[in-house]
Order: C-alpha cells, then structure tokens, then sequence
C-alpha cells in the first residue's frame, strides 16, 4: 500500500530572510532536507544539519596520485629507459635529479587535484552534463531561495508544517504529494 507524503517548497526573496525562517523552523524542531539558492549562503549548513564536506580529503588523494604518477613517470623516462646527460647533470638516481623534478611534479600535482575535485563534485551534486536537474524551481539560479520540507522527515502534520512555515517571512509555498 503506497501513502502519500507531501513536500513542501517553500520560497523566499533574501537570504537574510531564508536564514532567519530556517532558524526559526529548526527551533520547533522541523527538519529541512535541503535549501536551494543562487549563491552560497554561509552559516545555512549547521542550522539544516549537513556536515562537512569530505571533498578536501578527496583532492588530498588525486593530488598525492598525481605526485606519485609525476615521479614514477620522470623517473622511467628520464633514468630509466632513456637516461641523457644534460649539462652534466648526473643521471644514476631520482634523488640526484630531484630539483630538476619539481616544477614538473607540482605542475602535474596540481593538475590531478584540481581535476578530481572537479569531476568528483559534479559527480556527487548530479551536475554533469546530461544529468536531469533536481531544482524545484528555476528562479533558484536568478534570484529567490527554496527550502524544502518533507512531511515523512518531520513529526508534525502537514497543516502544522504548513502553519510553522506561514508564520516566517514567506514568498510563496507549493505543497506536493509524493508517493513515498
């Protein structure tokens, strides 16, 4: 037997406004699944309850890959297979060419760092090209603010929820049925 809930997209037209509504719900014990808006808004994240995100450790592992990929690469090309006196620099070991290395090892480093963050944030935000939107509303990427409230994440009725979210500072409200 399918029950329906409802979701709650409710709207504002400033972020200060956004941000004193989500507080206010939050207080009376209402949970918000999300917040869609055209910019960050910071200080959001600890009053709805999202945690950190990992993203950094995520980078910190593409950039020690791409320090070690530089490394191993130099290290064949330049000692192994096809070693090539080059000012009379020597070419016996990686710790003698060294210096010579660096730039090149960081410039890669960088490269795999920033290229795996990126692809693994569009990735984990659904953002990639030919991926279907989740935004409820497209004025989101202009200028207004929606949060969103399921009714199964909360313990109050939907006319509770409903007169909760009519008592901030609201734009405007869209109420849905969900089969859950």
């Amino acid at each position: 037997m399918e029950s329906t809930k409802k979701v709650f997209h409710v709207m504002y037209d400033d972020d200060d406004k956004l941000m004193a509504a989500a507080q206010a719900l939050v207080a009376k014990g209402i949970r918000i699944k999300d917040v869609y808006s055209p910019f960050p808004v910071h200080g959001i994240d600890p009053v709805i309850g999202i945690k950190r995100t990992r993203l950094a450790i995520a980078s910190f592992m593409y950039a020690m890959t791409g320090t070690s990929l530089a490394l191993l690469g130099m290290w064949y090309f330049m000692i192994q297979d096809w070693p090539m006196n080059i000012g009379g620099k020597p070419s016996f070991s990686l710790i003698e060419n060294l210096p010579a290395f660096v730039p090149v090892t960081f410039e890669f480093t960088v490269l795999c760092g920033a290229h795996g963050m990126a692809i693994t944030y569009l990735l984990r935000n659904g953002t990639l090209p030919g991926m279907p939107a989740s935004n409820p509303d497209p004025r989101t990427t202009d200028d207004k603010f929606v949060m969103e409230i399921l009714t199964d994440e909360n313990d109050m009725d939907a006319a509770g929820l409903e007169s909760a979210v009519k008592e901030t500072d609201v734009m405007e409200v869209s109420i849905k049925e969900y089969a859950a």
